[in-house]
């Protein structure tokens, strides 16, 4: 086993975070562009995976499965979403912390 599956696992962290923090956002707020980055959010984690369990099981097939993750955490970050934050800090931007509002379930979903 390579170093180079810790990295792979370490890809697979930061996209399930990414995603988790997408679906946080969404359910403090409501916007639909984070719904729809949160949806994408689930594909893009299991290509993480897959990526993860390439670099782990096949032996010379490391760097397609890292190239897996990148793509994976590429596509996470072309989803467009909207700005939310006005004047926070950088450790509240990077957990999720959104204001609340408070919208009628009918509301959250167009």
């Amino acid at each position: 086993m390579s170093y180079l599956v810790y990295i792979a696992w370490f890809g697979v962290a930061v996209t399930v975070f990414l995603w988790l923090r997408d679906l946080r956002i969404f359910y403090r707020t409501g916007l639909p562009s984070y719904r729809k980055a949160a949806y994408h959010g689930v594909p893009y984690t299991a290509l993480a995976l897959l990526g993860a369990f390439i670099t782990m099981y096949a032996e010379g097939w490391d760097l397609l499965g890292l190239a897996l993750i990148l793509l994976a955490l590429y596509l996470q970050d072309r989803v467009e979403r909207e700005n939310i934050w006005h004047g926070k800090s950088a450790v509240e931007r990077f957990f999720g912390r959104a204001e609340r509002r408070n919208v009628k379930s009918s509301e959250k979903r167009p």
